[in-house]
């Protein structure tokens, strides 16, 4: 079910995928949106009940005038409070992976769990790719021949507009996004204090091998590392492996 609330200025929507499971928060990627979460969400039911939000700038929710790093805090805090929920598990990939343990981090309380998927914690952000994407096209099969090997992953933000077919997110918007997301954040990283599970690609071209692996280690005992045999979107690269990841890793969490 698709809903909306306000946060400062901004309308942000969400899809909640329903069920009697607990509640866990999911944060896509650039590029993206909320229901590229659709079969993590199927896959997890009915012990969990995966709401996904369009972040700023992103799907269904408002274009804003800044996407600086406390702005998406500021929009997951909003978010939770409006769902009213306790701590809750949260997960979160490439930029909604470092929006998930930066709110971690700076909302302890709030958060049982972090799943961070093929991010690291110095991002240098690649905008040049979001500035490369074909322009609009006169049906979605025209515009994902156009894509070419990038069309799976972009699938959930194709839409349809009156002059023609195009994404659900805003190229310069998507570069100022960008670029603030590029940064050093291992105060962030290692501030977080829940379970957390770093998922990588083993083909990934955005988390190194050896930075995965020290991420892993300034939070030993705390963090874990699966390298599943994917790219940079693991959970469309490996859907099954990806969501089996989760499921166990959610299993082994104290008191749930």
């Amino acid at each position: 079910m698709r809903e909306s609330f306000t946060a400062g200025q901004l309308r942000l929507s969400f899809l909640d995928f329903g069920g009697p499971g607990l509640p866990l928060l999911a944060f896509h990627g650039h590029l993206n949106e909320a229901s590229v979460f659709a079969p993590l969400a199927e896959a997890l039911a009915p012990r969990w009940r995966v709401i996904a939000l369009d972040q700023r700038g992103h799907g269904e929710s408002d274009r804003a005038q800044s996407y600086q790093r406390a702005d998406y805090v500021a929009d997951i805090a909003a978010f939770h409070r409006h769902l009213g929920l306790g701590p809750v598990p949260v997960l979160g990939h490439s930029l909604g992976g470092v929006n998930a343990y930066q709110y971690a981090a700076r909302h302890a309380g709030q958060v049982s769990a972090l799943i961070a998927e093929d991010i690291g914690a110095e991002v240098n952000a690649d905008w040049s790719f979001a500035t490369q994407l074909p322009g609009k096209a006169p049906s979605r099969q025209a515009l994902a021949a156009a894509l070419g090997s990038t069309a799976p992953y972009l699938e959930a933000s194709l839409r349809q507009f009156d002059d023609g077919w195009g994404y659900s997110f805003d190229i310069d918007h998507t570069v100022r996004s960008h670029q603030a997301l590029s940064g050093d954040h291992w105060s962030d990283w290692e501030s977080v204090t829940c379970p957390t599970l770093l998922v990588r690609g083993t083909d990934s071209e955005v988390l190194a091998q050896d930075h995965a692996r020290e991420m892993i280690a300034r939070r030993a005992g705390q963090a874990r590392l699966a390298e599943l045999p994917a790219g940079h979107v693991v959970h469309v690269d490996a859907p099954d492996q990806f969501a089996a990841a989760v499921r166990t890793f959610l299993s082994q969490l104290p008191a749930v």
